[in-house]
């Protein structure tokens, strides 16, 4: 089972950003949780920032993966549109 969670900055993103572009990206999210293999292309491991990083258009999610013995968390740090300033 895999839970997602945002964080503050993650949830003020998506309030702020036009409804149609939010529900795309939630759904993307939703469809990596349920099966990360589909969206692997557009997910890359970020390694000066711990992390990884989904593509969805010209938005970044950044987030971490938690393993559990039983479940898997998705801990949704920051979406942000892709600039230079993105991965500072």
């Amino acid at each position: 089972m895999t839970t997602i969670t945002y964080s503050r900055d993650a949830a003020k993103s998506l309030r702020r950003m036009p409804r149609n572009r939010a529900e795309q990206i939630t759904a993307k999210i939703q469809q990596y949780a349920d099966d990360p293999e589909s969206l692997a292309a557009n997910v890359i491991y970020l390694q000066g920032r711990n992390g990884y990083r989904l593509r969805v258009g010209d938005w970044r999610v950044l987030f971490d993966r938690i393993e559990r013995e039983t479940e898997t968390e998705i801990a949704i740090r920051d979406i942000l549109p892709r600039n230079e300033a993105t991965y500072r």
